[in-house]
This record gives C-alpha cells, structure tokens and sequence, in this order.
C-alpha cells in the first residue's frame, strides 16, 4: 500500500483505524508485537579489544612479531638473560603501535544514535476514543495522531484533517522553506518525498497549522529508517592514505622476506651456523620495516588536526585529513552549507514603478510603507537573544519581511502596539492568502499578503500587468515572491470569510526573498576551480532555485546541465555516467540519489568529498570518501556520518581544509622518503654485509634505536613543516598516484645507496683498522644515525635549504638537537654497552663526521643541478 496515494479511507480500513476513536487497546497490542517499538534499529559498536586486535592484522607489525619470536627462541637457547632486551624492545613497539591505533579509531560510529536520539519522544494519540499523550517509541501503524505548530512528528503519517499546516522539513528533503501540507491533496504513487504534500515524516516539526494524521509507518519503516537503513549499507571505505601504506606495508614485508631467504641459502652453502643466520634474519626484518612509520604518520595527521582545529575544521578520523587535500569532487547541499539557510528579503516593487529595486537598510518612504504593512500582516517574529543574533521565531517568509522592516527601523511590537490588529484570516494553503485587519490612523485598513497570481484577481486598482511582469522576473531569478495589496473598510463584518474580505483590493507592491547565497561560497568555489576541484550542487530544493543559486555562485556555468532526481532515476548507471561530467546541479534529489552520484564519481576514479547538514544528507556523507558536516546547522546524524565537521558552517572553510590537506600529504611524503631512505639503507647495507663477509654491520636493538628514537622526532618535525606555497595552483592528485610518485621513490632508493655506501665505509673502515667487529658497528650505527638527523633538513624542500632557510623551521632544530644528544649518549655512555658499542679512537669519529655531512654536499649538488626538481 503506497501511503501517499492511496485514499485515506482505505488505510484506516487496512489498519482497522478510527478517525474519531483511534486504535482499542487489544488492537495495539497486536499492532506492537506485529511491529515492533517505534524505535531505530542500534548497531553493536566493535569493543574495544576487537579494535586492538585489528591492529595485527598489518603486514609489518607481523613480521616485527615473527622476528620478535625468533630473538626470544634465539634468547632461551643461549640462556643468556641480556638477548632478551632485544625481543622485549621489540614486542613493546608493536603494543604502543597498536595502541596508537586504537586511539586514532577512538570514536565509534553514532549515526544511528543520532537519529535515534532526533525521535519525538511523546505523542498525542486518540486510543479508545480517549485523547493520550504517551511514549513515542509505544506508537504503532494506524494509531492516529494529533499535531499542533511546534511538535516534532512522532512516526510518517497521512494527515486526515489539517488546517493551515505547515512541516519543516529541511532536515529530511533539503528544502529551506517549510513544506505547505495538505490532508485532501491528491499525490501521484510516483512523487518524490518533498512532492508529498499529504503525509508527514518522522523527525520533522509543525511549524504552522494543525492537523490530525493516521501512523502509516513506525521505526525502521520510517523515511528516517530507511536512511538509517542505508547508512548501514554505506559501508566505511578505507582512504587513499590507508590504501597506500597498507600496500607499501605489504611491499616491505615482500623485501624483507625475500632478503632473509637469501641470506638463509647464502648462510647455509657457507657453512654459518643456523643460530646467527636467524641472528642476521632478525637484523634484516628490522632493518626493511619502518617500525616508527605508522605512528608517526598517526602523530604528523595529529598535528595537522590541531592545524585544521584552528581554521574551524574538526577531524573525526586522521587519514580523513590527507584525503580532503585529494578532493576532486565537493558534492555540496545547498540549504546551509552555500546559502545562509534564512530566508532574506531582497527585492521589492511599487505599484506605479518600472522596475524592482534593492532591499537596503535605507530604503525611501514608499518601500517603509510596504514593508510596514507587510509587517503587520505577518505571524512571525524577529528577538534577539543575549549576544545579540537575531532568533527568526515562525514561518521563515514571514520573519524576513519582519527583519527587513526592523533594519529599516520598522519595529514589529511598536507597529503592532500603534496600529493593532483586530481581527484576521490566517494564512491557507488553498487560497494562499494571509488577511489582518488593522487600525491604522482611525481608519480600518485590510492588509492581504499572498501569491500574486492570487491575488491578482482579487485587486481592482494598480499597474497589474506590469506587477505580473515583475513578479515573472523576480522568478527567474528563484525568487520567492508575496504580493501585498489593502482596503479600507467602515466597519468589521459580523463574519469573516475570504470571499467577503479579499477582495476589491488596491495593488501596493511586491515583496522577493530568498535564502541567499554565503558572501564567502562564491570566492570559494572560484578557488575550488583554480585548484582543479569541481563543485557539484546537490539539493531536494527545486531545479529553478537551485540553478539560479549555482549561477550566483559559479558551480552552474554555460555548458553546464542541471537535473531533477527524477531524471536521474529515469538514467541507466551506462547512460549516467556518459553525462555525469556535463551536471552540475541536482535538483529535488532523494538520498538514494546522493549515494549514486556520489559512487559515479568514485566511479570515474575521482576522490569525493560530501558537504551537508541535515539527516538527508548522512548516507552520502558517509559514502563519500570523505564527508564533511556543518557544525552549527548541521544535525547529529549529519555529523555522525561525515569525517570532518565545519564548526563554523562556512563553505570556504573548506577550502582552507583542502589546502592544509594537501599540505599534510606533503608532509607526510616527505616523512616517508626520510624514513625509508633509512630503512633502504639498513637493507642494503645488512644485505651486501652479509654476502660480503658473513656479518651484520649493525645489530637490530641498534636498528630499532635509530629507527624509532634517532629519526623520530626529525620526522615528526618534517609533518609540522608549514604548507608551502602555491600548493593550491595544482590539480588534485589522481586517486591511483602512488605515494613515490613524482620521482620519489627514485631518490628514495639513491639515498638508499648513499647511506648504505657510508655505513659500509665505517663499518668496514673501523673492523679493519681495530680488528674488532663491535668497532665497525659503532663506526656504522654513529654514521647512519647521525647523517640521517642531519638527512632530515635536505627533505624539507626539494628547492635548496639555503633558499628556505637552513634553520627556519625551529621545532625541526630542537628535534634534530635531541636526537643528536641521544646518539651522543649511547656512542659515549655506558648506555652504549646495551647497545653492542665501544669506544673508538678519536681519528675514527673525526672520518665519521666527514661520511655523516656527504648527504648535505650531495642534495644540494643534486637541487642545484636540477637532478632534484620542485613539484
């Protein structure tokens, strides 16, 4: 049975429903353990020690584990207490690893229960023939239900009777202004959600009328169920950033694996004993994974959350970061995230002119009038509350002719006061006119305000031709028009009624409003377009609004199509995806809508970002690669599903999150080159150590130092580096462009080399001259260490250190001060002995020095000659 088209009779026969009587209480019993609670289904959030756990599943924390086993295997068959530092120092780095992760996951998924929280929590029911106010969530179908302006409804009904009725439903179908409801309208089976003027929906509010509605559906049977329905559906994708360090992870692992066969098959034809070949194995597995990398990339996203904080961007999920600064796509709704989502007076006309003019706050005598009587024919109102923001209290048309008329010193409680009303026909969406009858100056003037179409025929003076003209104009421009037009009358009737009030009116003027564009969204989205970002509009408003909107702001250009969702539903995915790049505005949409446009897009390769505020918005949100709530206007749900909140509800914030996005990401690959071109290094330099001469250069708690205490704070400072400029004059990056994109991994592998080459120079320099293995390893592990800290410089830029200024990033100085002062302990502390190291003559330090400066004299010769080139 289709709710909205079937007669009304028919669905209190289905429901074995009463208008007058309701539902007995043996009926909603039935009806209850037939349907359940009028409640939204509650998802089982994942525990925590399931997330923990999940964070094993990576490829190089495995691999960090087996090699943790073998030392400790290695420890108890030697019986000797000090091996097992090496496994413990291990297996400690994979716990706070995983619970970095953990943290980074922190807050669960509340979609649902937001929207369950967005429930009416009583209703007004008639059961028994008694009226009842009772629990929301005891409500079954055919229960019938009483609403007045100000209540939100309970569960989707179709109205039986109704007066006047109004229902916001903004946060549903995207529309700003109220929804007229209708209990006797006719609604086609096919009409979209914002087209039913007949029902209204759970999660919604009266904002004007009366009404008594029959339950059609409760729960998860609700328009809001079947959103949370597909929220449960939308399932979470992983971002571009995951992507890519799970497949390096993978990569590594491959490396590492592969290394440590050889080294086994090398080990076994020479006759090495088993023991020290699973020794070396352990050394390279270190060496090839870069065991700090997640959690610094954890920890460089954090601070790049703290950045975004500041530009009134709010992070859900880290790696959602990064993917913004990848945005191809921003699908945006219109209501409240590119319009103010207020209905603002912007135009009038006067009977007798030629042409509209501008609302300002200084308009002449003749508008004050208009707007002075429109004042007095309104219901709304405009206070103020301590701060100082006006609060819109009523119809939101209404509450802009009010506020117009305040900045022009019109004041609605003194107007009232001087001239008051008394007597009036509230407003009706049949006849679509408003009537108050006010005295004024001791005459008694009607004041009418409605559709001009209406009211038109009810007018016998003023310019109504040209007045239509106008009003067509006005239209165009997806502006709401009201007409205002007044009579004087000696006397009140004894009864009031439209047919003996509305009428032999004298035309005033016209009234136009809109919910306007944000002063900021149109400079946003010409950056958006600069950086190579397509802005799409997705709205439930109408096609003419939102087109006219999107011209405004620049989203709707010449060539440009915009679409109902109607049309849309009529394409094929085949026929979809042949127009998709050509549409920039879709109109009347429903969320099933969103969700497939989204996924063409994603279809295309692009990477998507979702902006929205209300409830219709939240399964595209969370479809999206990454989606982004508004923080003010924006309901729980909406917030619940996105990745990032705007706290400030402003479109070109977001472009201030794309720019500190991208800028991130190249932080972030600056970070890996730096860790990496380590971890090559270890690899090459274990790996050629071992073919060579059967032994390691470096021992893995030595590894493990550099890796995670030596290079961590210099990577860390790498991620704080400001963004660099420029950044936002390129085109985002593919959805497919690896993360050694751009020649990266190229140099990452050449200063692989570079510091394989010099470890293996001290290493082999030291063992040579002293005839002690334990002296190379000092000679290696003080050259690796200590060239890579200073590494950390020449990876700011690939311009010149000199260019940017050698030490004008200053946290990377303190860093690099640190990390130098710890090498400096262990190499000459008893510390050191822990290590494997010994004390080494002093010409020996004095040729590390010299290997440990090769890589600055390198990087620089290669920028300067352009082998290093600026992105």
């Amino acid at each position: 049975m289709v709710s909205h088209s079937t007669p009304k009779e028919e669905i209190l026969k289905s429901l074995s429903s009463d208008q007058t009587k309701g539902l007995s209480s043996n009926n909603v019993a039935k009806l209850q353990e037939k349907y359940g609670f009028n409640k939204l289904r509650e998802k089982k959030p994942r525990s925590t020690i399931a997330r923990f756990f999940d964070q094993f599943k990576d490829v190089m924390i495995l691999i960090l584990i087996a090699a943790a086993i073998i030392s400790f295997v290695i420890a108890c068959i030697e019986k000797d207490p000090g091996e097992f530092f090496e496994p413990a120092l291990i297996l400690l780095i994979v716990v706070l690893n995983a619970i970095m992760g953990v943290y980074q996951e922190g807050k669960a998924e509340k979609a649902l229960d937001a929207l369950k929280n967005m429930s009416a929590p009583h209703a007004r029911v008639l059961r028994d023939g008694e009226e009842k106010i009772i629990d929301a969530s005891l409500l079954v179908p055919g229960d019938i239900i009483i609403l007045e302006a100000g209540d939100f409804v309970p569960a989707d009904a179709r109205l039986l009777q109704s007066t006047s009725l109004k229902s916001e439903e903004s946060a549903l179908t995207g529309e700003s202004v109220p929804s007229e409801k209708d209990a006797c309208a006719t609604v086609l089976p096919d009409a979209p959600l914002g087209d039913r003027s007949n029902m209204v929906f759970s999660g919604c509010s009266i904002t004007y009328g009366s009404a008594v509605a029959v339950v059609t559906a409760t729960g998860m049977d609700t328009e809001m169920g079947k959103i949370a329905n597909l929220l449960d559906d939308a399932g979470e994708s992983q971002t571009p950033l995951q992507k890519k360090l799970a497949q390096l992870g993978k990569y590594l692992g491959i490396v590492a694996l592969c290394a440590c066969a050889v080294i086994f098959a090398v080990g076994l034809l020479s006759g090495t004993p088993v023991i020290d070949i699973f020794m070396i194995s352990v050394s390279l597995a270190v060496s090839a994974i870069p065991e700090g990398l997640p959690v610094i990339v954890t920890i460089v996203l954090s601070i790049g959350v703290q950045r975004m904080v500041k530009q009134n961007a709010l992070i859900r999920r880290l790696p959602a970061v990064e993917t913004l600064g990848s945005a191809s796509i921003i699908c945006s709704d219109k209501t409240g995230t590119l319009t103010q989502n207020r209905m603002t007076l912007v135009k009038s006309f006067l009977d007798g002119n030629e042409s509209a003019e501008d609302i300002t706050e200084n308009v002449s005598d003749e508008v004050k009038k208009l707007l002075t009587y429109g004042t007095l024919c309104c219901d709304g109102s405009v206070s103020f509350d301590e701060s100082g923001k006006e609060v819109h209290i009523g119809d939101p048309t209404e509450t802009s002719i009010v506020f117009a008329a305040y900045k022009n010193g019109i004041l609605k409680d003194e107007i009232n006061e001087k001239f008051p009303r008394i007597a009036g026909l509230p407003f009706d969406s049949d006849r679509k006119l408003m009537t108050s009858i006010n005295q004024i100056n001791g005459k008694k003037i009607v004041i009418v305000k409605g559709a001009f179409d209406v009211m038109a025929s009810r007018c016998i003076k003023g310019n109504l031709e040209k007045a239509k003209e106008i009003t067509e104009y006005m239209s165009r421009d997806a502006l709401r028009v009201l007409a205002i037009a007044f009579k004087e009358i000696d006397s009140l009737p004894q009864e009031l009624t439209s047919e003996g009030i509305e009428n032999e009116l004298t035309f005033m003027g016209l009234v136009g409003m809109i919910d306007p564009p944000r002063e900021e969204a149109k400079l946003a989205v010409e950056t958006c377009r600069k950086a190579g970002i397509k802005p799409v509009m997705i709205t439930g408003d109408h096609v003419v609004t939102a087109s006219a909107i999107a011209k405004q702001l620049g989203i709707l250009l010449p060539d440009d199509k915009a679409i109902t969702g109607a049309e849309l539903d009529a394409m094929t995915d085949e026929e979809f995806d042949k127009v998709l790049e050509s549409i920039s505005v879709y109109a009347r949409v429903s969320p099933e809508n969103k969700i497939r446009i989204v996924r063409a897009w994603q279809r295309k390769g692009q990477v998507v970002s979702m902006t929205g505020d209300g409830v219709n918005d939240a399964p595209a949100l969370k479809a999206a690669d990454i989606g982004c709530a508004m923080g003010i206007t924006g309901t729980d749900v909406a917030k619940g599903a996105s990745d990032m909140t705007l706290t400030d509800d402003n479109f070109a914030t977001i472009v201030e999150a794309v720019k500190e996005g991208r800028g991130i990401y190249a932080n972030i690959r600056k970070v890996i080159g730096f860790l990496l071109g380590t971890n090559i290094g270890e690899v090459i330099a274990v790996f050629a150590s071992m073919l060579i001469c059967r032994q390691t250069p470096f021992l893995s708690m030595q590894l493990l130092w550099i890796n995670l205490v030596t290079d961590s704070l210099p990577a860390i400072a790498l991620g704080m580096e400001p963004v660099e400029e420029g950044i936002m004059n390129k085109k985002p990056r593919p959805k497919n462009e690896g993360i050694f994109a751009h020649g990266l991994g190229v140099r990452v592998c050449l200063q692989g080399i570079m510091f394989a080459s010099l470890s293996l120079i001290g290493f082999f320099y030291a063992w040579t001259v002293t005839g002690k293995l334990e002296a190379g390893q000092t000679l290696a592990f003080m050259v690796l260490g200590l060239s890579q800290t200073l590494h950390a410089f020449n990876m700011r830029s690939n311009r010149s250190m000199f260019k940017i200024g050698v030490f004008s990033n200053s946290k990377l100085n303190l860093a690099a001060l640190a990390s130098i002062l710890m090498m400096l302990i262990v190499l000459f502390t008893p510390v050191g002995i822990a290590f494997g190291l010994v004390t080494l003559p002093l010409e020996m330090y004095l040729i590390g020095l010299g290997l440990i400066l090769v890589p600055i004299v390198v990087m620089e010769l290669s920028k300067l000659t352009g082998l290093i080139k600026d992105e």
